[in-house]
């Protein structure tokens, strides 16, 4: 049995030139029904590739073998690079607090490569049954300071994560984003039932996990809301315009959107610009700079190639 009417979906799988394709709107199907798509032969998308997260419509739909076939593919709202998965909507930074110890420094890049995106960051800190409850607390209270209210997690306890999995299905497409080793497999397999998802030690060596993801896909938490499995993989570089990166600072946008501070020029970086009146107390001011400088670096070394 087929049918011609066109169907919004989402693509939760690629493979070769196949697409598994979830229907975005379920209320004639009653379950999710997910089918297997081929790009329609005819149809030109200008080069622009199809990813995980995309959403495309579906037509010549074959409800007995659950296939059918790519019409058209949807604007998309974002693209993250590394892994390719299109159409985020919130971004969890994943670190632990112990093995690997927390690299303040890291966390910080990862957290502001992800507000880049434009999308809600949060803060996830795991493996905090190895470290004592005052430990916990003066981390909780640190990254409250930075503008983050820390969810933290002991996966040894089931129960230690309902909260986050209650928020999880509010959300339309989350991803766990970290450095090997933190736990973000771990969180996945007991997010996501039947997973299962290898996992691998920490090297006593380097300190840190092996990657053991290894395919980008989709699995859902409820008819309407996504998590995303990925490989491995490390944090994207930040390349963006210098000018935006005090935006990406809670405790700068704090004092400049809501606290009123005013600077002589519009265009101050806040570093040692003449007439900048940013109180530069805060605690992530010297990662701040630390990244305003490199991104100096960065573009005037492309301006000289």
């Amino acid at each position: 049995m087929k049918t011609n009417i066109k169907y919004l979906g989402l693509v939760t799988k690629k493979f070769n030139e196949y697409f598994l394709v979830d229907l975005k709107h379920q209320e004639n199907f009653g379950s999710i029904e997910r089918f297997l798509c081929k790009v329609r032969k005819s149809i030109n998308f200008k080069d622009q590739l199809i990813y995980v997260g995309d959403e495309v419509v579906i037509d010549n739909i074959d409800l007995k073998s659950k296939r059918a076939v790519i019409r058209s593919l949807k604007k998309r709202k974002n693209l993250l690079d590394r892994p390719s998965v299109a159409n985020i909507s919130n971004i969890y930074i994943t670190f632990s607090v112990e093995e690997p110890e927390l690299n303040l420094s890291q966390v910080n890049r990862f957290l502001i490569s992800a507000e880049s995106m434009g999308v809600e960051v949060s803060l996830v800190l795991t493996k905090c049954d190895l470290i004592s409850d005052k430990k916990r607390s003066l981390l909780i209270d640190k990254f409250g300071k930075w503008g983050y209210q820390a969810i933290t997690l002991n996966l040894q306890k089931s129960d230690c994560f309902k909260n986050l999995l209650s928020e999880l299905k509010q959300k339309e497409c989350s991803i766990f984003m970290g450095p090997s080793g933190v736990g973000k497999t771990t969180l996945l397999n007991m997010i996501i039932p039947g997973l299962q998802n290898s996992t691998a030690p920490v090297s006593n060596k380097i300190k840190r996990g092996k990657n053991t993801t290894r395919n980008v896909e989709l699995f859902a938490l409820s008819n309407q809301s996504y998590i995303v499995d990925t490989p491995g993989f490390n944090m994207q570089p930040l390349e963006l315009d210098i000018r935006l990166l005090p935006n990406l600072y809670s405790e700068i946008h704090k004092q400049i959107n809501h606290e009123g501070i005013s600077c002589k020029f519009r265009n101050c970086l806040h570093l040692n610009d003449e007439g900048c009146n940013l109180n530069k107390s805060f605690e992530r001011y010297s990662f701040y700079k630390e990244m305003i400088e490199s991104s100096k670096s960065h573009y005037y070394q492309n301006q000289e190639d």
